[in-house]
């Protein structure tokens, strides 16, 4: 992967350690995995972290939901992305990885994991990555796709103490894929535009089939994916036919049989924000900031789509 030159990596040309986090939760850390490597190659420490969907074993006196997830770590067989990623970097690079994984929570307790991971990382950087689009919506769009975990997320990192990581950005991959969800992608391409003229936009980059990056991505995919097959990630695997040069309704899973796909050359570029500006955005940010709760994260969300029930759809005039 080309890093020079790239605004996105010359904000981090000087970060010694990064925390790489998924914003949306489940398979989001994989999208981050092609970045994990590239900057691991220019010499930088990278902490993984995630949102997690899966019952961690957490003390639940303790106010700050997150857990160091290795491959003994207990938990679902089933479903377990952390678990298998940390897995698959021991059993097939023998690496020592753990995944810092949140449980879902509201604004104040995620924030305070946050803050406990920065703390014995020491990371002076967090990239947020979003497998999809819908961490760019403020609001008042015809759809929001599922933004709950997102928005916790965004809203949590951004409320940081500005000592603890000054440098905080946002990735999102898979142009496309939040169609399931009523996402408009019309409205995603206007965020962007938002966010550049608010100063937050780093540009885009591509992942191709040769990188190294994605090469070792698809194989961390394949072999979590394969230890699940019930829940293999409909986002990655879209990406990654996106990657292989796939189009249109192309199912990589049966979990997608009964719905169009729209995969697409655009599914596989990272689009990089300065996360301030993003956040700054979202119509219902300070509502968000006591919350407690995951459902009351969806209780905001419920009361932000009632009151302004979403702008008309509009499609791109293509």
């Amino acid at each position: 992967m080309q890093l020079d030159g790239m605004p996105f990596f010359e904000r981090l040309r000087d970060c010694k350690r990064v925390l790489l986090a998924g914003a949306g939760g489940g398979f989001d850390i994989f999208c981050g995995l092609p970045l994990y490597f590239a900057l691991r190659r220019r010499g930088c420490k990278v902490d993984l972290a995630n949102l997690s969907f899966s019952r961690l074993p957490l003390d639940h006196e303790d106010p700050c939901p997150v857990y160091k997830v290795v491959p003994t770590t207990a938990g679902n067989p089933d479903y377990f992305p952390e678990r298998g990623l940390s897995e698959w970097f021991a059993n097939e690079h023998g690496e020592d990885v753990p995944i810092w994984s949140f449980a879902k929570s509201g604004v104040q307790p995620l924030r305070r994991a946050y803050e406990r991971v920065l703390g014995e990382t020491g990371a002076d950087a967090i990239v947020l990555i979003d497998g999809g689009t819908d961490s760019l919506m403020r609001g008042d769009e015809c759809g929001l796709g599922t933004p709950a975990e997102d928005m916790s997320t965004i809203a949590a990192v951004h409320g940081l103490d500005s000592a603890l990581a000054p440098i905080r950005l946002l990735v999102s991959v898979g142009f496309g894929v939040d169609s399931f969800h009523g996402v408009a992608h019309a409205d995603v391409l206007e965020a962007i535009a938002a966010i550049d003229k608010a100063g937050g936009y780093l540009g885009v980059f591509p992942l191709l089939r040769g990188m190294p990056e994605v090469q070792r991505y698809r194989e961390a995919c394949d072999y979590v994916c394969s230890a699940t097959p019930d829940r293999p990630s409909i986002v990655n695997l879209s990406i990654l036919s996106a990657i292989d040069g796939e189009f249109g309704d192309h199912h990589r899973t049966a979990r997608t049989r009964g719905s169009e796909l729209f995969i697409n050359p655009l599914m596989s570029l990272m689009f990089a924000f300065e996360l301030a500006p993003l956040a700054l955005r979202i119509m219902y940010l300070d509502a968000l900031e006591h919350t407690q709760t995951i459902y009351e994260i969806s209780a905001v969300l419920e009361r932000v789509r009632g009151a302004n029930g979403g702008r008309p759809r509009r499609t791109i005039p293509l």
